[in-house]
This record gives C-alpha cells, sequence and structure tokens, in this order.
C-alpha cells in the first residue's frame, strides 16, 4: 500500500476555503476508493468524502455542496476543496485508501492536518 501525507490545513475564518492535499508515495491509479475523513476532538473520525474509482464522488450530508474530493493519477495526489467552511469543520483530517472493493479502508493512519474555522 501507498503512504500517503496530508497537508494544507490552517486556520480560518468561518465562511472562507481551504484546499487539503494527500500525496501518496506511488501510484494511487488502481486504488479502489480515495477518501477524506476527519475527526473533531471528543467525537469520533468520520468519513466525509471519497472517491470511488469508475463510480464518482460521494460526500457525507454535513459537506455535501461545499467540500469538493478530486485525485490528479498524474501527480498521485487526492484534494479536498472545503468551501463556505464552519466553526463545526474544525477537525483534522485525514486521508484513507480502500484498495478493494470487497476489503476494508485502511486501518492505519498518517498525522493528518489540522483544520481550524475561527473568527
Amino acid at each position: 500500500q501507498v503512504q500517503l501525507v496530508e497537508s494544507g490545513g490552517g486556520l480560518v475564518q468561518p465562511g472562507g476555503s481551504l484546499r487539503l492535499s494527500c500525496a501518496a508515495s506511488g501510484s494511487i491509479f488502481s486504488i479502489y476508493a480515495m477518501g477524506w475523513y476527519r475527526q473533531a476532538p471528543g467525537k469520533q473520525r468520520e468519513l466525509v468524502a471519497s472517491i470511488i474509482k469508475a463510480a464518482g464522488a460521494h460526500y457525507a450530508d454535513s459537506v455535501k455542496g461545499r467540500f469538493t474530493i478530486t485525485a490528479d493519477n498524474a501527480k498521485n495526489t487526492v484534494y479536498l476543496q472545503m468551501n463556505s467552511l464552519r466553526p463545526e469543520d474544525t477537525a483534522v483530517y485525514y486521508c484513507n485508501q480502500k484498495p478493494t472493493l470487497w476489503g476494508p479502508w485502511n486501518d492505519s493512519w498518517g498525522q493528518g492536518t489540522q483544520v481550524t474555522v475561527s473568527s
């Protein structure tokens, strides 16, 4: 499995935007799905966006219409464009991979990238 490194987090005011990047150590072309999770303090980690090979993108209801996940196979990078950010989007964001249709999401995690939405 490829190693994933997240970046792009920061402090942003409500209503602002950020773009997160997930750089893979190898090709992501054959990976069944890539996704972005987040974990807020005191809450469970949740899947907020995923992009599935030949099937498109899926979003949690809480971010639908505001977040967009894309994959650049040439750069082996997955992005999460986050617009109209809200304080409740504050969390550590993690990138993950689901190598095959029938297998699970990877159970190891990188360090993530902190997103803080505050005025």
